[in-house]
């Protein structure tokens, strides 16, 4: 699958086929374009209203491209009282990452936790955050 028809075509026929498709196309582009809502639209019958309510709703989907990579840093109560706070702050102090809050990512006994991609982190301390947002 290397389009949006190729996605369009991935889900032809399934019920429900409008968040999977915009995951698909968020991942594969980076954002859901305007010419992708409108091609989703089409595709499955809807208005462009209705497919940009679905990407302005959800926090996760982007309309234009993010040029630096994304760190979601867990602010639950688990991972706050494991220290996330402090991590935000040094996370925050670099202007080549954005941060961004996300509220539980299920690792609660292993936090304080992030997200970079579909790749999750525990046990973050500054050392690690650190050494984290230095490959990034």
């Amino acid at each position: 699958m290397s389009s949006l028809a190729g996605i369009l075509a991935e889900h032809a026929g399934r019920e429900g086929p409008l968040l999977p498709i915009l995951h698909d196309v968020q991942k594969m582009f980076g954002h859901v374009s305007e010419d992708a809502m409108r091609e989703i639209a089409q595709t499955l019958n809807l208005t462009r209203a209705e497919v940009y309510g679905v990407v302005s709703f959800y926090h996760d989907f982007r309309t234009e491209a993010e040029a630096r990579p994304v760190l979601k840093l867990c602010r639950a109560e688990a991972c706050k009282a494991r220290g996330v706070e402090a991590l935000v702050q040094v996370a925050e102090g670099q202007s080549r990452v954005k941060v961004e809050p996300i509220y539980c990512l299920g690792l609660c006994s292993v936090g304080p936790a992030a997200l970079v991609g579909d790749t999750v982190h525990a046990r973050l301390d500054s050392t690690r955050l650190t050494t984290l947002l230095a490959s990034l």
